[in-house]
Parts: C-alpha cells; sequence; structure tokens
C-alpha cells in the first residue's frame, strides 16, 4: 500500500534528523541518506536475536536467515525488475560492482586496441576500475566529453562509438550536477556496435523507477546506503547469460562446489561471485529500506524535492559573485561556487551554523578539472528536507558570504 507523501510523517521515521544535542540541517543526501526507523530496527533485531552465518549448517536459526537472505535478493530483483534473482550479486558497494565487472567481464574479455568510452562527468568509482583493467589488457580508455552546460555531447558519442567499442560505462544520474544522462538511447547505440552498456546507478535509483529489462541494460549498479539501506552493501546487476561466462572475481567458501588440490569446481549463480560470509545483516536491511521505500508515494516525494530545490535557487540568486555549476531542470541537486571566495571557507561557516553540505571535487576530478574549478559546494536534498530545512541554508549561506 503507498502512503500519500506527508513531510511531517516522513521525516518522524528518521531519529538522527531529531537528535536535540546535535541538531542538523542535512543537504548532503547524494553522498549518503539518512536513515529510517525501520531499517535501525533491522539491524538492531540481527544482531539481538537472528545472528547466525547462511548457506552453511542445517540448524533452524542458519535455515530460517538464509530464506531471509535470498528473500531480500528477490526484493531487489523486484525493485528493479531484473527476470531473476540469479542476476543479482551482493557486493560492497556500487564501487566494488564495478571492480567486479572490470576483474571479471573485462579483464577476461578484452584484447590490446579495444576501447572502453568512458563519460567525462563520471565519478572516480567509474573511471578508475576502467583504467586499471586497461593496463592489465592493452585496452584504451576513451573519454566522451562533455558539454559546458555540464550535459554529454552525444554528438562526439556517436562519432567515438566503432568496432573497438567494447564498453560503455556511463551515470544514469551524476553526482555533482544531477545531469540525467541519456542511457537510453545510449544503450541502444552502443549494442548497435556489439558493445556492452555499464550504468552506475548509484544517485538514479534513488530518484526514478529502474526497470533493467526495458532499459536492456547488460549490467547495472548501485549502493545500499544512498538509498535509505546500510553502508556496506551494494548490487551488482548483470544479464544472466553475461554472468554465467564470467569467472569468479574472488575464492572462498560458498563459492564452490567441490574443492580438491587437483581442481576446483565453482558453484552456480549468484553464489559464484559471493565468497566468504556476506553481510547478512545489511542484506537484510536493505531489504527493509526498499520496502519502506516502496510504501512512499514516490512521486509526491520528488515533486517535494523540486519544489524544495527551486526555494533554494530562488533565495540564494543575489548573492554576489555566486554561479550555478550546470544546473540540471529536474535534479534533486545542485552545485555553486561563490567568486573569490574558497569552497572550504564557505562549508565551515555553514557547519558551524548546523548546516551540513558537500564541499570538495565530489570524486569527479575530470569534470571538475574541464570546468577549469578545483571544487564546488554542493546541496543535495532527500525526501526528509523541509521548507525550514532550505531556509536555515538560505541564512547561513548568506550570513557565511557576509563575513568572508
Amino acid at each position: 500500500m503507498t502512503i500519500p507523501f506527508d513531510i511531517q510523517a516522513i521525516r518522524s521515521q528518521f531519529p538522527a534528523l531529531h537528535d536535540a544535542q546535535h541538531p542538523i540541517t542535512f543537504l548532503d543526501s547524494a553522498a549518503t541518506t539518512q536513515k529510517p526507523l525501520a531499517m535501525i530496527q533491522s539491524l538492531d533485531s540481527f544482531y539481538r536475536q537472528h545472528s547466525a552465518n547462511v548457506h552453511r549448517g542445517s540448524h533452524q536459526l542458519t535455515a530460517g536467515l538464509t530464506q531471509r537472505f535470498e528473500q531480500a535478493r528477490e526484493t531487489v530483483r523486484q525493485l528493479i525488475h531484473a527476470s531473476s534473482p540469479k542476476e543479482i550479486i551482493w557486493t560492497r558497494g556500487a564501487t566494488e560492482a564495478l571492480n567486479l565487472i572490470a576483474q571479471s567481464w573485462a579483464r577476461s574479455t578484452l584484447q590490446p586496441g579495444d576501447e572502453i568510452l568512458v563519460s567525462e562527468l563520471e565519478h572516480h568509482a567509474n573511471i578508475v576500475p576502467w583504467q586499471m583493467v586497461a593496463e592489465q589488457t592493452g585496452a584504451t580508455v576513451v573519454k566522451i566529453p562533455m558539454k559546458p552546460d555540464c550535459t554529454l555531447d552525444m554528438d562526439a558519442f556517436h562519432q567515438l562509438l566503432g568496432a573497438k567499442t567494447r564498453i560503455v560505462a556511463v551515470a544514469h544520474i551524476t553526482n555533482v550536477t544531477g545531469t540525467r544522462n541519456p542511457i537510453e538511447t545510449m544503450i541502444t547505440a552502443a549494442h548497435a556496435h556489439g558493445a556492452i552498456v555499464v550504468i552506475d546507478g548509484a544517485q538514479g535509483i534513488v530518484h526514478e523507477t529502474v526497470d533493467v529489462q526495458a532499459l536492456n541494460a547488460d549490467f547495472y549498479v548501485f549502493s545500499g546506503h544512498k538509498l535509505f539501506g546500510p553502508s556496506g552493501i551494494g548490487v551488482l546487476y548483470g544479464k544472466q547469460a553475461l554472468l554465467e561466462a564470467m569467472p569468479p572475481w574472488h575464492g572462498g567458501g560458498k563459492m564452490v562446489e567441490k574443492v580438491s588440490f587437483e581442481g576446483t569446481h565453482y558453484t552456480g549463480l549468484p553464489g559464484k561471485f559471493e565468497a566468504g560470509t556476506p553481510n547478512i545483516s545489511s542484506t537484510i536491511a536493505l531489504a527493509e529500506s526498499i520496502h519502506w521505500l516502496n510504501s512512499i508515494d514516490r512521486q509526491g516525494a520528488e515533486c517535494h524535492i523540486h519544489a524544495l530545490r527551486q526555494k533554494a535557487l530562488d533565495g540564494i540568486q543575489d548573492i554576489d559573485g555566486l554561479r550555478i555549476v550546470g544546473l540540471q531542470a529536474d535534479a534533486s541537486l545542485f552545485s555553486f561556487v561563490v567568486d573569490g571566495i574558497h569552497h572550504q571557507d564557505i562549508a565551515t561557516l555553514l557547519d558551524e551554523q548546523g548546516v551540513t553540505l558537500r564541499a570538495g571535487n565530489h570524486c569527479a576530478h575530470p569534470m571538475l578539472d574541464a570546468l577549469g574549478l578545483t571544487g564546488t559546494l554542493r546541496v543535495s536534498l532527500a525526501l526528509y528536507n523541509t521548507e525550514e530545512d532550505i531556509e536555515r541554508f538560505v541564512a547561513a549561506l548568506h550570513k557565511a558570504c557576509d563575513l568572508l
């Protein structure tokens, strides 16, 4: 059952936002979100009452926990509309998922001269693994440039696609400006050239309904901690045929059927990629976060977020020297600089006033370099933010700029 969006009812479910001793105006949700009580209680219940291992042993506790663990996989499958739970691989986060693809599919497939197209707007997590595997295989990383408005240069993208292109790696939504890349068009074009497409969905899945079958994405990755879940858990979705053809990346228990010194036989999907004891508590808690999120009017939440962002933009437009960087129409965040004032100085003064936002390069050096910037300030909103949060931010920023 979907509950109509009610900001006060939503906000009441986030304990961190009601700490009387350390009150905060939290505007850094693109880095990580605050956590709902349902998720926190799930973690607490696990460690108090249900701690055991999964897929090991025959006692009742581990059997019941294994069922919950695999049901969490089914919850994620339903969230992204994958065709099978075998296509859902647990990882430590989006970063590990991208490294897994690079070190399993790419390292076993790429040849010298092959090309990996990576957008200039990417987080480092969707750049560095491709550079590493390029060094290992003799492949080349090719930049898809962005335009001055911080959107991808699609003309350049289509020109770069060719017979040598094996991988296209691109974010669903970027973390600096909230640019929504045209991933549907990019997937179709890449497939026409025989390339696979890797989508970094860490920001996108928070704000859009994702259907990996409709997208026809080869791989789609995201992290739990940005989706109101715990840290240390992430998801790699891959088409079953691709995953079955890929060699394991980590070796250990659970991912084997038989081990001997004559050789090892690996288990099938998804266990082949899940060596060792998994992050059981966070897996189950992520599923709880998804159930919680599914009960929310997400369209109402996005309308609320967009209205708050506009209120913030209206409130700071008269600050001398303030420039919005690559403003995107329907994003949940925005980045800005104030000419003549270092971004970190502003962030420090805001923090002293209880306003928490991100300052720096946002793990996106290539994008900032292209813009001629060393860093920006970023306001990123979530469904628990309020008009009062925005009013405090606007007042605090005016005060900080007056002091500097």
